[in-house]
């Protein structure tokens, strides 16, 4: 493919990505479709090409900010909206919550220039599932789509070290050590937080916990909705803070 947009490469320059959560490792029926907002069109066309070449991934409209891209979310109902961090009018991390209200079933990956903690921070509260920085090849694109639809969270390797390091301040910083966020999470659902705040996906806490994976799904559900959380990205920072999960 020809390097048509921007910073990203066609070379695996090794940037990689860090990916979290459950991979059902099945074939999908469907083509995945995909959203694409970025304010610079040629980016976009150049998205666009490169994910033509991906027979089951489908490009089903475009959008130039993230106004355009509510709009266009709440009628093209997209699985995945690829979009920038900051652009004109309205920027990706604010339009994240209004897509989520318009479009719930849509993952939402930020892809940008910016590698500011509070972008990233602030795109993880708003319900983003993924942080790429544009300096990952094209091929880490589709691969990265195609882990976000399977239920993987997604983060360029030089963030989730930002995270980690944040944590760990988090943590150095309070004095309080609580061993359960909240009375509202049973003991069962306190077990699958813990090990989803490790990266574990459903298929190996089934395992691990001898239950069934469509019952571990249910928990990470109920943990969520009782939680007020949009994402198992969301829920790893959480046991972060709350200390479910140590980091040493």
């Amino acid at each position: 493919m020809a390097d048509s947009f921007g910073p990203m490469q066609d070379d695996n320059a090794g940037h990689g990505v860090v990916a979290t959560g459950p991979d059902t490792g099945s074939p999908r029926k469907e083509p995945i479709r995909v959203l694409v907002v970025d304010d610079h069109a040629l980016f976009r066309r150049g998205l666009e090409i490169v994910l033509a070449a991906e027979e089951d991934i489908q490009v089903v409209g475009e959008a130039g900010d993230g106004a355009e891209a509510v709009d266009k979310a709440a009628d093209l109902l997209p699985d995945i909206v690829l979009m920038d961090v900051r652009m004109p009018k309205r920027g990706g991390i604010e339009a994240c919550t209004s897509i989520k209200e318009v479009a719930p079933s849509a993952k939402i990956i930020m892809l940008t220039i910016s590698d500011e903690e509070a972008d990233l921070y602030e795109a993880i509260k708003a319900g983003a599932t993924g942080y790429l920085l544009k300096e990952i090849s094209t091929d880490e694109v589709a691969t990265a789509i195609r882990a976000v639809a399977d239920g993987q969270s997604q983060i360029s390797p030089s963030m989730a070290s930002k995270l980690l390091t944040e944590f760990k301040s988090m943590i150095q910083r309070t004095d309080e050590r609580r061993l359960v966020p909240a009375p509202r999470l049973t003991d069962r659902e306190l077990e699958v937080l813990k090990l989803v705040a490790t990266g574990m996906n459903n298929r190996d806490i089934a395992k691990q916990l001898f239950i069934s994976e469509n019952t571990v799904k249910n928990h990470v559900r109920n943990i969520l909705e009782k939680l007020q959380l949009h994402s198992r990205m969301e829920a790893v920072v959480y046991a972060m803070r709350e200390k479910i999960l140590e980091i040493q």
